[in-house]
């Protein structure tokens, strides 16, 4: 069957990462980065970040009154314990601004409508909600850095299968080695030597990631249409390696 999908776009990569990604943190010029417990992009163009209340980028955008250039950075990491964990790096830049009591009842209601984090229970108490006005995105992975435009990022969607990525990635490297094993003789013989683990899958593909002596490579092997669900997703790995596996990707309970 000919191969017709390439992969998702750099906007929805973005969004992803967005979605998934738990580390991040906001630098303020002039200060330590700050890392935020809660951080939310909507489709507004604007990333709803909550940080600690004494920190100095709640401070410092208290201080400015009109909003001061920021950075989101977010770090993707793999959930295997890779010798290389980062998959990739996000940098959303803007302009902070403070939000007023009632704006942030408001924002806090509206996110939580969306993305309902346990970590915006503290706002108000321990945590201060803070608006970044999208400027600027730019994501790096191992193939380089690449910027994307604003009007796509509002467009494009996280991939269906974010919040089981994790799971998914698990109980493939724990209990179907044997599959990566599969996957890993349709490598070139040069790309084999080495260890083969499950990197990331989404609706167009897998990537594994090969640790060798010479360093780190990322491979993506991608399915031959997109998928929209799990059986799909399962079906397409099984015909990725021309053999069927009893348990899917369903994880252990």
């Amino acid at each position: 069957m000919p191969v017709t999908t390439t992969g998702p776009s750099t906007a929805e990569r973005v969004r992803s990462s967005c979605a998934r990604t738990q580390d991040a943190v906001l630098a303020v010029e002039g200060s330590a980065p700050t890392v935020t417990s809660v951080h939310h992009l909507r489709s507004s163009g604007d990333v709803v970040v909550a940080v600690p209340t004494e920190s100095a980028a709640a401070t410092l955008s208290w201080l400015a009154g009109g909003g001061i250039p920021a950075v989101l950075e977010l770090t993707d990491n793999s959930p295997l314990a890779l010798r290389e964990p980062v998959r990739s790096l996000v940098w959303l830049r803007g302009t902070l601004h403070a939000l007023c009591e009632a704006h942030t009842r408001t924002l806090a209601d509206e996110v939580a409508s969306e993305y309902p984090h346990p970590g915006l229970l503290d706002v108000g108490h321990d945590a201060t909600l803070l608006q970044l006005r999208l400027e600027s995105a730019v994501v790096a992975d191992s193939s380089g850095a690449e910027p994307v435009a604003l009007d796509d990022l509002l467009a494009a969607r996280p991939d269906p299968f974010w919040e089981m990525e994790t799971a998914w990635l698990q109980h493939l490297d724990e209990d179907h080695r044997d599959l990566i094993d599969m996957l890993s003789r349709k490598l070139p013989p040069h790309m084999r030597c080495g260890r083969v683990r499950p990197l990331g899958i989404d609706r167009y593909g897998l990537r594994l990631r090969v640790e060798n002596d010479h360093g780190d490579r990322d491979i993506w092997m991608p399915f031959s249409a997109p998928v929209d669900d799990a059986v799909a997703l399962s079906r397409a790995i099984r015909l990725m390696v021309g053999c069927p596996f009893v348990n899917g990707l369903r994880a252990r309970g």
